[in-house]
């Protein structure tokens, strides 16, 4: 029998509750064996640069999931250079691993978003979409996305960084190792 994975990527510049929400959610609803969490290196539809490392995003991620037993972290695509473009990486992952079914979680914003994928005929062949709802996007798409509602928590890494910069408190938008980690290492300060 195939396992059942799901992998939710992003920055995760910082993680925060509504990521961990929607991986645990789309979890829960699709009964998978595991969820992922996929930091890209270089994400190609974002432009601006936090100020953070790689290593800090993946050091917070780590810390983000450390009590969930079935979150793991892949960090394939930290390892490539340039763009990370989710064909490339479902196709590298597919053929490490061929007995399991994947099921690659976006956001509403995402799936207004999928018709200027890349290859996106070709990716719909290596995994089946996520489509998980947000304030003020829909889940309507020409493409097959299979829709979980999650609870709507507008929570946003942007918002975080901001409110560090500000000087206001992140207390609940993410968890308390993952604060202790951006105090410590003064990360958005500036």
């Amino acid at each position: 029998m195939k396992r059942k994975i799901g992998i939710l990527g992003g920055t995760f510049d910082p993680p925060h509750m509504g990521h961990l929400i929607i991986a645990n959610e789309v979890l829960n609803q699709l009964e998978l064996d595991e969820v992922r969490l996929m930091p890209n290196r270089e994400p190609p539809h974002k432009e601006k640069r936090s100020g953070t490392t790689a290593q800090d995003r993946l050091a917070m991620l780590r810390l983000a999931i450390e009590d969930h037993p079935l979150f793991s972290v892949d960090t394939i695509e930290l390892h490539r250079e340039g763009p990370s473009y989710t064909y490339h990486t479902m196709k590298a992952i597919r053929e490490q691993e061929t007995n399991a079914e994947y099921y690659f979680i976006i956001g509403a914003d995402m799936v207004e978003f999928l018709p200027r994928w890349y290859n996106i005929d070709k990716l719909l062949e290596l995994v089946q979409f996520v489509g998980t709802n947000r304030p003020d996007y829909t889940l309507e798409t020409p493409y097959p996305i299979l829709n979980v509602k999650v609870p709507m928590i507008e929570i946003s890494s942007s918002m975080i960084r901001n409110r560090v910069r500000n000087g206001d408190s992140i207390r609940y938008l993410t968890p308390e190792r993952v604060i202790r980690y951006i105090e410590e290492h003064h990360l958005y300060e500036t």
